[in-house]
């Protein structure tokens, strides 16, 4: 349905003009140009694009469009029989280099692109680059379309604040929307956004995952890129289906208590001829300096960042997820790649900054004024960086000299992690201090522990076999892994498949391995991974103090002959305390001795050995007293046993709990 123009736009149209085939139309004030041309305009698509309108009451759809250096812009579509040039958009008589007016009779679903005559004497076919759909590729136009939906998720947006905050937990579920399933009855058949809807949401509430992140979504033409090379930033991918049709799923995920974060692709863009690459016959939105705007490793050209409305482009497409969508949250790919000029670059092939630094310092500000944007205009909406390199300061408030993220992929973790797992236990005491080395770094940032859909592709191998030994040894291992990540400070993400222990690499052509779910190894796993989740929601130990050292204490962190790592998660009160017991060795260690954080009759509470989980069932079922024998500079401690390549949670006994309160 057309919308009706509100407020008394900067050009009107003579009814002598009314016969024209472009009228001269514009929903830009003197203000949204200031705010453009500044840099500072984040809300430009309610603005820019196509917009299905009335003026004087006939229906039509309103164009705008940025080619500065451009000398002529046309709509060509469906509607005019793709004539290239009978459509012309009139130039704004400013600053902007915005092109614009409104073509009556050119509904919502019209076909169309611009024909540009560029500044270097060629002509170019785009897409529109505030399109909020596209043609389902291989086919390239813009579609005319709107963002009306109505909303039934107003219970979410009234909680979300407290859901999802940081104090809170947070276990994420990274999902490839093409390969999570597939048609049973077509495995070449991707599933649409709303028969996902179907089976992934109460697949999500069943695993007890909180938050469920979604790889890019935005239209992309190469199916193999799994979405980071994206050409329509404001349009949801036209595999799936329409963007009310992604709205409604996302509206299910709130309507279960889930949170939804949007991959989003800041930092690069393909040159296909229909996208921004060259957009009117310049270097426009990429850096004319290849040294600056050309990655080497992904064939893509870099944003150009020093440009004001380049970042008012990218800001305003932050916020329309968040705003027009309801996301809760952004995870913002390749930050290390935009800090840096030389990311990925061999010596003396790199740019430099205007004081001859490395840093890209266009790309800082783009993220501190995303980052203050969002965070002082949505509540409970987060940013999570990416981020490889040792950058300072990715978490600190922009006011305090940081990129003012609320997370970062704690990437380090993750490498050292994995190196140590793939490690045979035999010659683990060697690497003891591989897995501790973390602590002393943990709280220098608010750390997001991943292991994504980047770690089980391009012969890396699925997460079940990273790990050694045999069958039972290798799904030990990988619960221990598990175990390990979620007693760790630090919010969690898991990768789809990671969960069930899939055996083959992630192959997004073709569904996960499901069928692996009628063999006890992988079906225990799914049990475990659900357990871990309900254990992390139960225990406040687990997530209250996620990022601050208040949560954490080593109990033992230097028993490398026995492999076995002890540490404490605490929470606001002493009866949410947990101790967590790790033995990194498939040797059962009875009568194993550890110092208690203070003295209480502890008893357990998970086990990642349990038989169904696939375990040999070596619990203890038994209250620990505490004894008065000084350890590891405890007054108190315990006895007891520790199952092989297995985690223990113990927790104060429910009968002390209350001895403790009457006290």
């Amino acid at each position: 349905m057309a919308k009706k123009t509100q407020g008394k736009p900067v050009n009107t149209t003579p009814v002598a003009d009314r016969q024209a085939p472009v009228w001269i139309y514009s929903l830009l004030t003197d203000f949204d140009i200031s705010l453009f041309i500044s840099g500072k305009h984040f809300r430009l698509y309610e603005k820019m694009g196509a917009h299905p309108l009335e003026v004087g009451g006939d229906k039509g759809t309103y164009f705008a469009v940025w080619a500065p250096n451009a000398h002529d812009v046309y709509v060509t579509g469906n509607f005019n029989d793709w004539h290239k040039t009978s459509h012309r958009l009139y130039r704004r008589l400013d600053s902007s280099g915005i092109w614009e007016g409104f073509i009556p009779a050119v509904e919502k679903g019209t076909i169309y692109k611009y024909f540009i005559h560029g500044y270097d004497g060629h002509n170019y076919e785009k897409g529109d680059p505030f399109a909020t759909r596209w043609e389902h590729p291989p086919q390239t136009a813009s579609v005319v379309w709107d963002t009306a939906h109505k909303w039934k998720d107003q219970r979410w947006m009234k909680v979300r604040e407290k859901l999802n905050a940081l104090d809170q937990p947070m276990s994420v579920y990274e999902v490839h929307l093409g390969s999570w399933q597939r048609d049973p009855a077509d495995h070449t058949r991707i599933l649409t956004y709303k028969e996902v809807a179907r089976s992934l949401v109460p697949y999500l509430k069943e695993m007890e995952f909180t938050h469920v992140e979604l790889m890019p979504v935005m239209e992309y033409p190469y199916y193999p890129s799994w979405g980071y090379q994206i050409t329509g930033y404001f349009a949801a991918s036209s595999r799936h289906g329409t963007p009310q049709e992604l709205m409604e799923l996302i509206e299910e995920l709130h309507a279960n208590d889930i949170a939804v974060i949007l991959d989003w692709v800041p930092s690069h863009f393909p040159g296909d001829a229909h996208g921004l690459f060259k957009f009117d016959g310049t270097h426009l939105y990429e850096h004319a300096d290849m040294r600056k705007g050309f990655h080497p490793d992904w064939k893509s050209y870099i944003f150009n960042y020093d440009r004001n409305e380049v970042r008012s482009f990218l800001i305003s497409n932050a916020v329309y997820w968040i705003d027009q969508f309801h996301a809760d949250g952004l995870r913002v790919d390749a930050v290390a790649s935009m800090l840096y000029y030389d990311f990925s670059r061999k010596e003396g092939e790199a740019g430099t900054n205007i004081y001859g630094g490395r840093e890209n310092l266009g790309a800082i500000q783009f993220l501190q004024d995303l980052n203050e944007f969002v965070y002082s205009n949505y509540q409970g909406v987060h940013t999570i960086a990416e981020e490889s390199s040792t950058y300072p300061g990715v978490t600190r408030a922009v006011e305090d000299g940081g990129l003012g993220f609320g997370m970062k992929w704690m990437m380090g973790w993750m490498n050292d992690t994995l190196q140590y797992f793939k490690t045979d236990p035999i010659d683990r005491k060697f690497k003891h201090h591989q897995l501790t080395f973390s602590t002393t770094y943990a709280f220098t940032e608010r750390f997001m522990l991943p292991f994504s859909h980047d770690e089980v592709v391009h012969g890396k191998s699925s997460m079940i076999y990273k790990m050694p030994g045999d069958e039972w040894r290798k799904h030990a291992n990988l619960r221990l892994l598990y175990a390990y990540m979620f007693t760790q400070p630090g919010t969690k993400l898991l990768f789809m498949g990671n969960e069930f222990a899939q055996n083959g690499e992630w192959n997004f052509t073709r569904s996960l391995e499901w069928d692996l779910l009628q063999f006890a190894p992988h079906k225990g796993m799914q049990r475990y991974v659900k357990a871990l989740n309900h254990l992390y929601r139960a225990e406040p130990a687990l997530y209250h103090f996620g990022f601050s050292h208040e949560g954490f204490e080593w109990l033992s962190a230097d028993d490398a002959d026995h492999s076995v790592y002890v540490y404490t998660r605490k929470g606001a009160a002493a009866e949410d305390t947990l101790i967590i017991i790790l033995n990194m060795t498939p040797v059962y260690r009875e009568n194993y001795r550890i110092g208690l954080p203070f003295e209480a009759e502890w008893e357990e509470i998970f086990n990642s050995d349990e038989e169904i989980y696939f375990g040999s069932g070596k619990l203890n079922k038994q209250t620990f007293k505490p004894e008065p024998v000084r350890y590891g500079e405890r007054d108190f401690s315990i006895q007891l046993n520790i199952a092989p390549l297995a985690a223990m949670v113990l927790k104060q006994t429910t009968k002390q709990h209350k001895k403790r309160m009457a006290k």
